[in-house]
């Protein structure tokens, strides 16, 4: 097993990775007790059957630069393949700015071509490579060095396989002409809005029973010092407060230090210095927020006057236009998107891309009255209306 600890080393694999046609790319991180990941090893793989194409590179390694991976990325002659890519392209994006093009990922292609959502790399290798993956040292601390054999072992693997993943997954996508559909959900994870959580929207994320807009400006004030907060000192958001405690702390609305110790679940260590000071800061900004420029919450759905009928028959039509795309529902359209197509809605995913295409403009003709469903043995089979 090789690993690369040079930037002359690194330009050198990458200058005949892009002699090939792909490369398969994989990292290993730490995040525990910090808010960006940190990056702690990469493998890489070009076109091959054994491990002589596949080599480790250690970021952590002095002096050395990632400008030539970040070159090789650039390269669109050169497809960057990955499984499940967000978190790792989260690092890159945040590390240097830069999305691997074009980019492959086996976790999405291998949901619209059949395999469930969200299916893991280990049940492809078995599926499709016929292999098995050693799992035992998925949770190691990668940033401790040397790393052992097995933790090389280990990492090596999750590129070697992924070759042969890839090319069945792209040869069946040719196969069933659904590239397309693809590259709709790649654009998701090739979005730099993805990754960037604005402070003044981390309130967003955060869970509450109440609704009331004076309640939520309070909120979104502490979840916006918060994010702030751990963004500048590289920190976890849950190590300033957790959910939990902000939201008790925009019920109590503290106005002083005494206030904030009487809270039952704010951390000590945030009840003094700059922690205590910016809760304080943010509760006043929220409580006196002017009426207008108060969060709205969306009540759209709660009011719908959803026909059950209506969602019943579209629940019987996903069902089958699935099973016979071969493709999860859940992955077209949840519950909740059902119901709100019955009771009027039309801004849902559904209606939209390769969604629309499987499932959505037939669903659109039930709810129009245009189309019924009738039962031809096991089969549901679509019948036009005059």
């Amino acid at each position: 097993m090789r690993t690369l600890t040079t930037t002359e080393d690194l330009a050198a694999f990458c200058q005949e990775a892009q002699t090939h046609p792909y490369v398969t790319v994989d990292t290993e991180f730490l995040r525990e007790r910090t808010y960006y990941s940190k990056l702690c090893l990469v493998q890489l793989a070009m076109p091959g059957t054994d491990d002589s194409n596949a080599v480790l590179l250690d970021p952590l390694s002095e002096g050395l630069s990632l400008e030539p991976l970040y070159e090789l990325f650039r390269d669109t002659s050169v497809v960057k393949v990955f499984h499940a890519a967000r978190q790792d392209l989260e690092i890159f994006f945040v590390e240097a700015g830069v999305f691997p093009e074009p980019l492959f990922d086996t976790q999405v292609a291998a949901m619209v071509c059949g395999f469930g959502e969200q299916v893991g790399y280990e049940t492809l290798v078995r599926k499709i490579a016929r292999q098995g993956v050693d799992k035992t040292s998925r949770f190691t601390d990668w940033s401790r060095r040397p790393l052992t054999d097995a933790q090389k072992t280990y990492a090596l693997a999750d590129v070697t396989h992924l070759r042969q993943i890839y090319e069945f997954l792209a040869a069946k996508l040719e196969e069933t002409g659904r590239s397309r559909w693809v590259q709709e959900e790649l654009g998701i994870l090739t979005s730099p809005d993805t990754y960037i959580i604005a402070p003044e929207n981390a309130w967003k994320r955060v869970k509450t029973r109440t609704s009331s807009p004076k309640f939520l400006s309070i909120v979104r004030e502490l979840a916006a010092f918060r994010e702030s907060y751990a963004q500048s000192r590289n920190i976890p958001r849950n190590r300033v407060f957790k959910d939990d405690a902000l939201v008790e702390l925009a019920s109590n609305k503290p106005k002083n230090s005494e206030d904030l110790g009487r809270s039952r679940l704010l951390l000590r260590e945030a009840r003094k210095g700059d922690i205590a000071n910016g809760i304080l800061a943010a509760v006043e900004t929220g409580v006196n927020c002017p009426p207008d420029k108060m969060p709205k919450p969306d009540r759209t759905r709660e009011k719908l006057q959803v026909n059950p009928a209506l969602a019943d028959l579209l629940r019987v039509l996903l069902k089958a236009k699935t099973e016979s795309a071969g493709v999860a529902a859940k992955l077209i359209a949840p519950a909740s998107d059902l119901d709100a197509l019955a009771g009027g809605l039309r801004d849902v995913q559904a209606l939209s891309g390769w969604r629309a295409e499987v499932f959505g403009d037939d669903a659109l003709r039930l709810c129009e009255g245009k189309i019924a469903l009738a039962a031809v043995g096991n089969d549901v089979k679509i019948v036009e209306l005059d």
